[in-house]
């Protein structure tokens, strides 16, 4: 069950295409929990899960790779990826050994 997404936009030669990110409701899994998402680039899906020791755990550990793997993408390379506003970053916490690679607004984010 998706619980929450949001939208980003890839600029690539004057279009604007989405890319839609999913968050699944986190889930019991043996002895800990898991929370899947999907980030729905414009050529493929990328699907993952971060695993924490009870359901809220496991949503703020998913919601930080989420930004892990935008920040690491090859959208994000270009410059081109955005939120809100070209530059302004995607909205998501990370971890702090991450800090260094936040743009925009997500520099000021305390999460």
């Amino acid at each position: 069950m998706i619980i929450a997404s949001r939208m980003l936009k890839f600029q690539n030669k004057g279009s604007e295409l989405d890319v839609k990110i999913d968050i699944h409701m986190p889930e019991p899994n043996e002895s800990d929990w898991i929370c899947r998402y999907d980030i729905q680039w414009p050529d493929s899906t990328q699907s993952n899960f971060a695993k924490g020791s009870d359901s809220i755990q496991a949503l703020h550990l998913g919601l930080q790779r989420i930004c892990l793997d935008l920040y690491m993408s090859e959208y994000h390379a270009t410059g081109n990826l955005f939120w809100s506003a070209p530059g302004g970053g995607y909205g998501f916490p990370i971890t702090r050994n991450g800090r260094s690679f936040l743009i925009g607004d997500d520099k000021t984010f305390e999460g």
